[in-house]
C-alpha cells in the first residue's frame, strides 16, 4: 500500500515516513501536490559467502574424474 506525501510534512514527519517504509510501505513524496519521488524499502543485502564453510566434508573421492558413463549423461551426443 503507498500513500502520497508532501515535502513539508515528509520534513516534518521523516522519522516516522521512515518507519513505515521499513516495515514495507511505499510512500510518495509530492511537491504542490504533484508526485516527484518514490520512498521505497532496499532489498535485502545477500549473506555474504563464507570460505570454509565445507573444511573437512569434502574428501578426495570429491575431486575424482567422473565415469564415462556419468559423463556421456551430462554431454549431449
Amino acid at each position: 500500500m503507498n500513500s502520497t506525501v508532501n515535502v513539508h510534512e515528509a520534513k516534518t514527519h521523516l522519522s516516522r515516513l521512515l518507519d513505515e517504509v521499513q516495515a514495507g510501505r511505499e510512500i510518495v513524496l509530492a511537491k504542490a501536490g504533484k508526485p516527484v519521488a518514490r520512498l521505497v524499502p532496499l532489498a535485502p543485502v545477500p549473506a555474504r559467502r563464507q570460505s570454509g564453510r565445507l573444511a573437512g566434508q569434502v574428501g578426495p573421492a570429491f575431486f575424482e574424474p567422473l565415469p564415462a558413463a556419468e559423463l556421456d549423461a551430462w554431454e549431449p551426443r
